[in-house]
């Protein structure tokens, strides 16, 4: 008969130690199996405790896949000839079930694991099912496993297009591989219903359960679990910082901001604009925190490389932390980094190298409104966007066993800008492209840079992209937001004028956010030669507002690319603007441009049909 002693099956693979809140940031280790029987369970709040990070050890577990299928299917990251099988299967979109990263076995370990302490929180502390109750520890833990399960769901139907719903009585791997695996009805075993004060002592009904599988897709995943974090959460986050005094512990946890930028992001995939709206308000103008997650001279210039380097509660919002020191590491930088041991698997596209390498500052032009075609270039500026791009940020040119000074970058760009090319082949010859977020700062044995999940300048983008599209009422009239998503990217003019601190926009904060070197929407918008700057035609969108909203929208996605490239969103990026927009070819264009002669005219063809950007597992 299951009873709740069967959570040793999952439990006891988690809990390993009590945990010590003065002690660092000991995630547990899911693998372990510890026998452990429920009467020493949940005795007190620490073991509760320790058992929530150990579902934190399981998320863990999920960053390389993560990383790997949101930027291998799109336009920045490609394959090099020490990838592995499995890698080139994602890039070249034929991906089978026993690819390594197609498994959705992590995803059902955590929700699993979430669905099991769900269980324990509200058979034993009823109390977090109360509105009405004062608000505890118990309910701010609670909080945080239903965002992980949530966000488990959100990342899972958005890698293979729809997901088997996991009822909450199942809660080993076992019980789910056989739901998953039956034939259509699953018969739990026994599901224990503890009466309303939770007592193990109080009468018990026992109820055998047919299960119907049922899948969801990704607007029922996202219409099921917004309700729940809607109406089921009554605070997020314990506060660790009060007995160990380190902020940087509520940023490793989930927390209100990031329940925020969850339900924000979901509904902007599902296209609700306004819910979308208010959340990304709540993170950006709503919090009182000394104007926390606004965009200032924190993380300006050469200071935007150190957003990974650790973490800080201006631009953190939720970031899953590692550490070697505590054995807590992931395989990430052994794929990208060049140095050995490490195996330089994968290498950003020479798109991504043209997203920073082609944008301009300091420009300016002699712009003729009524005559545009006669508008001329006084000044091309310099080139390069250096901070998130080659100076040591994003990416860097390796040659010759060690990085290409950065300056040399600026040179060769410069000899491109005067059309000579042999020069600056000539700096370039033999140099390898790679990619260093994951790197900065680290030796070559580390593999432990924190994969953040949600941090401010993110935020902004997506509230951006929300604005473009964006309509209000006044007074009786049907207004456009645009200019708000303008000033977010840019300068961060949007921000009211009596804030205490100094905006700068996510352009801004890297010098890239004043003049001419704006995002602009004008009726008028200059094309110009990436190299030379040189102007080479215009667009007229004069009386075209639909038309204004799309390029506005093109520059946000780029912008996204720039600052948020390798971070494990890009190909989500591409699905969400082609499906708000009902084109595939959007998505299939960008992406199939890092292939080249047949196989991108195949890639393209194959994208087109949007049932092949998820990875079928489930058919």
């Amino acid at each position: 008969m299951k009873r709740f002693s069967k959570y040793t099956v999952i439990i006891g693979s988690l809990l390993i130690a009590a945990f010590a809140m003065s002690s660092c940031k000991d995630f547990l280790d899911p693998e372990q199996q510890v026998d452990v029987t429920e009467d020493q369970l949940f005795d007190d709040w620490y073991e509760y405790r320790s058992v929530a990070m150990g579902l934190y050890g399981i998320q863990q577990k999920l960053v390389e896949q993560l990383v790997i299928l949101g930027e291998l299917r799109g336009d920045l990251l490609q394959v090099t000839e020490n990838a592995n099988v499995d890698m080139v299967e994602v890039y070249n979109f034929n991906i089978s079930k026993d690819n390594k990263y197609a498994s959705p076995t992590n995803f059902f370990k955590l929700i699993s694991a979430t669905n099991n302490l769900i269980s324990v929180l509200e058979a034993n502390h009823p109390e977090v099912l109360d509105p009405k109750s004062p608000v505890t520890n118990y309910d701010r833990l609670y909080g945080e496993v239903l965002c992980m399960r949530a966000w488990a769901y959100f990342n899972a139907v958005r890698i293979y297009g729809k997901i088997p719903f996991i009822h909450e009585s199942l809660t080993t791997i076992d019980e789910i591989d056989g739901y998953i695996n039956s034939s259509g009805t699953y018969v739990d075993s026994v599901d224990i219903v503890f009466d309303i004060d939770g007592y193990h002592n109080d009468t018990i009904i026992n109820n055998q359960i047919e299960l119907e599988k049922q899948y969801f897709d990704q607007s029922l995943v996202i219409d099921y679990f917004t309700n729940e974090l809607e109406t089921k959460i009554k605070a997020v986050g314990v506060n660790h910082a009060i007995e160990n005094n380190d902020r940087t512990w509520e940023i490793t946890v989930w927390n209100e901001y990031a329940l925020d930028a969850l339900l924000g992001h979901m509904y902007l995939t599902d296209g609700n604009l306004h819910e979308a709206a208010q959340r990304f308000r709540k993170i950006m103008w709503l919090n009182t925190e000394d104007y926390r997650y606004q965009l200032d001279e924190s993380f300006a210039g050469m200071q935007w490389r150190n957003i990974f380097t650790g973490i800080d509660p201006k631009e953190h919002i939720y970031t899953i932390w590692f550490n070697k020191s505590n054995f807590q590491q992931h395989d990430l930088q052994r794929i990208f980094d060049i140095r050995e041991p490490n195996e330089y698997m994968l290498m950003p596209t020479r798109q991504a190298i043209l997203n920073w390498e082609t944008e301009w500052r300091n420009v300016r032009i002699n712009n003729n409104t009524s005559q545009p075609w006669k508008t001329r270039l006084v000044y091309k500026g310099f080139p390069g966007d250096w901070y998130r791009g080659f100076a040591l940020g994003s990416y860097l040119y390796w040659k010759d066993g060690t990085y290409v000074d950065p300056n040399e970058v600026i040179n060769m760009l410069f000899l491109k800008s005067e059309n000579d090319y042999r020069s600056a082949d000539v700096i370039m010859e033999d140099a390898d492209t790679v990619v260093w977020k994951y790197s900065i700062n680290k030796g070559t044995f580390d593999q432990d840079a924190n994969f953040i999940v949600y941090r401010a300048a993110g935020i902004h983008l997506l509230a951006a992209e929300v604005y473009t599209w964006y309509v209000f009422e006044q007074s009786g009239l049907i207004r456009p937001f645009t200019s708000n998503a303008v000033n977010i990217v840019n300068d961060g003019t949007n921000y009211s004028v009596s804030s205490n601190r100094e905006q700068m926009g996510v352009r801004g904060r890297v010098g890239l956010g004043n003049g001419y070197d704006k995002i602009q929407v004008a009726n008028i918008v200059y094309r110009h030669d990436p190299f030379t700057n040189e102007v080479i035609g215009y667009d007229d969108y004069t009386g075209d507002f639909l038309a204004k909203q799309r390029y506005l929208e093109n520059e946000i996605i780029e912008e996204r690319a720039r600052e948020l490239a390798f971070e494990g969103e890009r190909f989500y990026d591409l699905m969400r603007v082609a499906k708000r927009r009902g084109e595939p070819s959007y998505l299939a264009e960008k992406v199939s441009k890092k292939f080249s002669g047949a196989k991108r005219d195949e890639i393209y063809n194959l994208l087109l049909n949007e049932q092949n950007w998820y990875i079928n597992y489930f058919e």
